[in-house]
């Protein structure tokens, strides 16, 4: 005849069973719960950083816009030129802003702090191009501080300012001449 009810075999069974999965979800004294807190703590701080280059990439770009701008209304034998790396430019702020409009050149109180364009315009261009190529290495110097999309965003975006500063200097060798 077979015993029923609890055995001291099932009971250490059950006991070890217990045990073995306190010990594998690793609940002791809650430090589960501490480092679930410092995770969301580190992933918050993460998403903040990642916003803050975001923004700050959203406004290189979009005093960069203004900056074409000025240099078209400066000089309109250079609009056609300018005409598709200020579209180009226009795009990389809309990306960083998430879609939304930028303010317009004039409403922008940083296009009234920017300098006037030289009255050359080979100079004006030159200019241009030194500008597309600092943010252009301030992007790519971001690069290990973000997450892999931002980064790779931030990498296009920065060979984009490189090709830029490069067709800017042959247009202002062009503009020369």
């Amino acid at each position: 005849m077979r015993r029923t009810g609890t055995t001291r075999r099932n009971a250490l069974a059950g006991t070890g069973a217990v045990a073995l999965a306190a010990v594998l979800t690793g609940c002791g004294g809650g430090d589960g719960a501490r480092r679930a807190s410092a995770t969301a703590d580190a992933r918050a701080a993460s998403l903040r950083a990642e916003t803050a280059l975001r923004t700050a990439a959203a406004r290189a770009s979009t005093t960069l816009l203004t900056r074409y701008e000025q240099v078209a209304a400066a000089h309109p034998a250079t609009v056609a030129g300018l005409a598709p790396l200020r579209a180009a430019v226009r795009e990389h702020a809309t990306v960083f802003s998430g879609g939304a409009a930028e303010k317009p050149a004039a409403e922008d109180p940083k296009a009234a702090a920017l300098p006037a364009p030289p009255t050359d315009p080979g100079a004006a261009l030159r200019e241009l191009a030194a500008e597309e190529r600092r943010v252009a290495d301030e992007r790519a110097g971001t690069l290990l501080r973000t997450g892999p999309e931002l980064a790779r965003l931030l990498a296009s975006v920065a060979a984009a300012g490189a090709a830029h500063a490069y067709l800017l200097t042959e247009l202002a060798k062009e503009t020369s001449s």
